[in-house]
């Protein structure tokens, strides 16, 4: 050993220390490149290489005879020093190992950074907006070189790795370096391309490593399986007059009729395993549905990664990939174009208010509170038993917001309907009384998260014109479609509970008691201007014991039928635009499950047939009649005559 400090054996070259080393070999270094790779050196162009396992490894320069490195750590750390050299160089590693495999390949620690300091600076404010555009794992070319850049916001690791079937799952071999202050690790691995499959290994020192999907993959496995996978949009979309349209749209004073749909249950296939339909088979048969029943949108229940099917998409994991379930992202590209090309606007649930707490997911992401509070009672939803998204910090709303403008901008979904509005606006949400924080004047209300919305909806407007921005919002937080400038909260629309739920209660109810309940009619008028609503039939009211919505209807099967064909024919004449769940067209007896196809058959019956064709005439006619949709936010759209 040489007795130099700082040097790790008699052929280590200059500018690697010993601690340097140490931290590199026990995968917490910052930054491997400043250690890996070529660097000039006052003696020539030391060239280093962590090959663990390797028995030799050779650097081949084209043109020039293979030079041997040298093991200057048994760990499997390589060095060479091309003396008299002063220019880097184009390079290749062909490293052998035992049994005599061996492998060439250019080193990625070869490569400047993918992101640039402007990128860093906007992702700490919180305003990159095409922030997937460099977070995630992308295919590029740099330098006239092919490979994926990989970049991650991990800032209270030591140490990130790469690890994927590449690399047989081998933290040692492509550790991340960290981008300044920012919190983002980066690497470019050359020769690298679609459809591998991926992880973040986090390091912390005095624990154990453990795996992340990324946050910002594309695309990902079918549950139960859980990688992220490099993944490069190539679908052509074909819907340019229709976004072209959008942009000039005023919703308010348009049809919307939305049919919901649960895409891996609108139908199946029993001949194949009762398997549901892919995102490209359900394109026409949908369509052509739609279509012959007069709905102007369609809405998806959350159609993003999710590992538990039961939560029928509410509980997301991988918040940029469409679930694979039905296909990859260009299939669920071409659903969107295939509806656009039929006229059919597309709107998707979308869930900032909560994330499941799967080990490999969000939580906990670089082994502590990053994209929840760290508070519990902030940080934690106690009915669902799931994380609770930190507001107030920068990256996480930018993380959200970007998203947002993912689904919009680069699917061209055309609406997102926010999930569980309500559960984001108040601190005692689903809390006993005691146990939830308060705001800084010691109130109830969420200020971050109020925040959150309102800039939300405002760079979303700005950023693509002509989208929606629906709440579920269950309380009467006021202002909820109002303007931030007005002190709203920046909505084009929300869902009228109170309304769904007076108007079932009338509908379940005898006949002959019904008309001492008529204020669950009346009531809604008295309020169905201080906001704009859609009146929602949605898929909440047709599970956990609640009843179909046919079989909610009084009396026996002709006055259910009667009672259900009076009830949309109310919901119809009613100001506000128009939302079924999918199935109450059909009059479903059984409630909706998941698992299995919608009851078909039952159109073969008369009576359902019956149910099917008023929808589509109730569309219809609040479609092409201007009455019934142009004023169906301002009072004077309405008159009561006896």
């Amino acid at each position: 050993m040489s007795n130099q400090p700082g040097h790790t054996g008699s052929t280590a070259y200059p500018g690697v220390s010993r601690v340097e080393l140490e931290r590199l070999l026990a995968l917490d270094s910052p930054d491997p490149h400043a250690i890996l790779g070529a660097h000039p050196t006052p003696a020539g162009v030391a060239v280093r290489a962590y090959r663990p396992d390797a028995e030799r490894v050779e650097l081949m320069v084209e043109g020039e005879a293979p030079r041997e490195l040298t093991r200057t750590h048994p760990a499997g750390f390589f060095e060479i020093l091309l003396e008299g050299r002063a220019e880097l160089f184009p390079y290749r590693l062909r490293s052998r190992y035992p049994g005599g495999a061996q492998f060439t390949h250019r080193d990625p620690y070869a490569f400047m950074p993918t992101l640039g300091s402007f990128d860093e600076h906007l992702f700490g404010e919180g305003r990159h907006w095409n922030l997937y555009e460099k977070l995630g794992a992308h295919p590029r070319d740099l330098g006239g070189v092919g490979g994926v850049s990989f970049a991650v916001w991990a800032p209270n690791a030591d140490g990130v790795s790469v690890v994927g079937d590449f690399n047989s799952w081998d933290g040692r071999l492509h550790q991340m370096r960290r981008l300044g202050a920012s919190g983002i690790w980066e690497i470019f691995i050359p020769d690298l391309g679609q459809g591998a499959l991926y992880k973040y290994e986090m390091h912390r020192r005095g624990g154990l490593a453990f795996l992340k999907a990324d946050p910002y993959a594309l695309f990902a496995e079918v549950p139960p399986a859980t990688s992220s996978i490099v993944f490069k949009p190539g679908y052509r979309f074909t819907d340019g007059e229709w976004m072209e349209r959008r942009a000039k749209q005023d919703h308010l004073r348009r049809p919307l009729n939305i049919y919901e749909v649960h895409l891996g249950s609108w139908r199946r296939i029993p001949e194949e395993g009762d398997r549901a339909l892919t995102y490209r088979e359900t394109a026409p048969a949908l369509a052509d549905y739609c279509e012959r029943l007069g709905f102007t949108h369609v809405e998806f229940m959350p159609l993003k990664g999710h590992p538990y099917g039961g939560s029928w998409g509410y509980q997301v994991a991988s918040y940029y990939a469409p679930t694979a379930r039905y296909g990859g992202p260009d299939d669920f590209r071409f659903l969107v174009d295939y509806l656009h090309n039929r006229n059919l606007g597309v709107i998707m649930d979308w869930v900032p208010a909560h994330f499941p707490k799967d080990v490999w997911a969000l939580g906990r992401f670089d082994g502590t509170p990053l994209y929840e509070h760290a508070d519990p009672r902030l940080g934690e939803h106690p009915e669902w038993g799931t994380f609770i998204f930190n507001y107030g910090r920068n990256e996480v709303r930018n993380f959200l917001i970007a998203n947002a403008l993912f689904w919009l901008k680069e699917c061209h979904v055309d609406g997102l309907r926010v999930d569980a509005v309500a559960s984001m606006l108040y601190l005692d949400y689903g809390r006993e009384h005691g146990q939830a924080a308060t705001n800084k004047d010691g109130g109830r209300e969420n200020l971050e998260a109020v925040g959150f919305v309102r800039e939300l909806n405002d760079v979303v407007h700005r950023e693509q014109p002509g989208v929606m921005m629906i709440a579920e919002e269950s309380t009467s937080w006021p202002l909820v479609t109002k303007g931030t400038d007005q002190g709203g909260l920046g909505f084009d629309l929300k869902w009228n509970m109170g309304w769904m739920h007076d108007t079932l209660k009338y509908f379940e109810r005898d006949p002959l008691a019904r008309r001492y309940f008529h204020n669950n009619l009346t009531f809604g008028l008295t309020y169905a201007w201080s906001e704009n609503f859609v009146l929602p039939f949605s898929h909440d009211e047709v599970v956990h014991m609640k009843g179909s919505m046919l079989d909610k209807m009084h009396g026996g099967r002709e006055q259910k039928f009667a009672n259900l064909r009076a009830l949309y024919a109310f919901m119809w004449a009613h100001p506000g635009k128009k939302l079924l769940f999918m199935g109450g067209e059909i009059g479903q007896w059984r409630e909706w499950s998941e698992e299995r196809s919608l009851d078909w058959h039952l159109l073969e019956d008369a009576h359902h047939r019956g149910l099917n064709t008023l929808v589509g005439d109730l569309n219809r006619l609040a479609r092409d009649r201007a009455a019934l949709h142009q004023l169906d936010v301002e009072p004077r759209g309405f008159s009561l005559r006896r």
